[in-house]
């Protein structure tokens, strides 16, 4: 007899420039009946960052109605800008009988963890902060300050690793071994 799984989420978070993004984008090729969570933002698309795919781009005032009308799973303001998790990214993909894989920051993940307690959390941590600067300054982050504030962010979330899951480490140009432990992660759930 073949019983049905009960979907699962899993969050993968760690510091900005650690390489999220790029982990997503190459699970999402091989795990194709997940659901990614689309996250709401107040900051400016980057380049190549398109509306309702990498993000939803709003304004201040669009984010502050989503909070009066109760439609956010979590939401913080980090770096200057409001970022949030709609509820309907999550639960209307688990009510359909998806799994479901979303990237938040630590702030948002402790958040989600007391909402959703069975969510599977893997922290992504670089192999040094120097790698971090490396790759902020590769983005385009605008500002030498705007890079200072997530520097200085970097040892509060590398504190909080310790409340996840699993914790896997991104040796810089080595993004295969975070990719396969990843999916080995996910593999062990569904």
């Amino acid at each position: 007899m073949n019983i049905l799984k009960k979907p699962k989420v899993f969050l993968i978070s760690g510091p900005s420039g650690v390489g999220k993004d790029t982990v997503i984008d190459i699970i999402k090729k091989e795990y194709t009946n997940f659901h990614y969570v689309i996250t709401a933002v107040t900051r400016e698309p980057r380049q190549n960052e398109k509306n309702g795919l990498n993000h939803f781009f709003l304004t201040d005032n669009e984010f502050t109605n989503l909070i009066k009308n109760n439609q956010l799973l979590e939401w913080s303001k980090v770096y200057k800008n409001y970022y949030g998790v709609p509820k309907d990214q999550i639960y209307k993909p688990l009510n359909e009988g998806k799994n479901v894989l979303l990237r938040v920051d630590v702030q948002g993940a402790k958040k989600i963890k007391e909402i959703l307690p069975d969510i599977i959390m893997i922290f992504i941590q670089p192999e040094s902060i120097d790698s971090i600067k490396n790759h902020l300054l590769a983005r385009e982050i605008k500002s030498e300050s705007d890079i200072k504030t997530r520097l200085d962010s970097f040892e509060s979330e590398m504190k909080y690793s310790k409340h996840f899951d699993h914790i896997i480490t991104n040796i810089e140009h080595k993004i295969e071994y975070v990719v396969s432990d990843v999916k080995d992660i996910i593999d062990a759930h569904i």
